[in-house]
């Protein structure tokens, strides 16, 4: 690999973290509402907590898929996601492992200190028709890269994974 090419995975609506806002804002405030007339009980209290702990989490899921990156260079690869940075050199790539997953194909990559994961393109789909995309879209060309660069040409399947390795 000559030049440096990087890849984002696709991102998903922000409709579901707008609705879970929404709503947990509207539970706490009618909690609050309703508290100044009599006691609640503490687990309506709970419930809104647990509704701002998934409002929290979707946003945080949100954000790191728009930090997250992988980028080919002709030295390595290189994966960011806002909360980690992994940089593995080709010769430091140990093995590869692939697995099917729901939507696309999950894809680990190991070396002797650091690691990463990612998926290949998953479609979403309800009754017929195309809700979202997920993963890479060019995930499956970013593993075969991988596997080439890195020097991987063995593999062997290992329970539900196909593990790339050196021979």
């Amino acid at each position: 690999m000559s030049e440096s090419k990087t890849y984002t995975p696709e991102l998903m609506p922000r409709k579901g973290e707008y609705t879970a806002w929404a709503l947990t804002i509207v539970a706490a405030l009618g909690l609050y509402f309703l508290s100044q007339r009599e006691p609640l009980p503490y687990w309506a209290w709970f419930f809104v907590a647990l509704m701002a702990f998934s409002a929290v989490s979707i946003s945080l899921g949100n954000w790191m898929d728009r930090k997250t990156f992988i980028r080919l260079e002709a030295g390595g690869v290189v994966f960011e996601n806002g909360l980690r940075k992994t940089r593995l050199d080709w010769v430091a790539i140990k093995e590869v492992r692939t697995a099917p997953a729901r939507w696309g194909v999950s894809v680990q990559v190991l070396g002797e200190r650091a690691h990463f994961a990612f998926s290949t393109l998953g479609v979403m789909k309800f009754q017929g028709e195309v809700r979202g995309r997920t993963g890479f879209a060019e995930g499956q060309h970013i593993l075969d890269e991988i596997i080439r660069s890195a020097g991987l040409t063995s593999m062997s399947q290992n329970g539900q994974f196909s593990v790339y390795s050196r021979p």
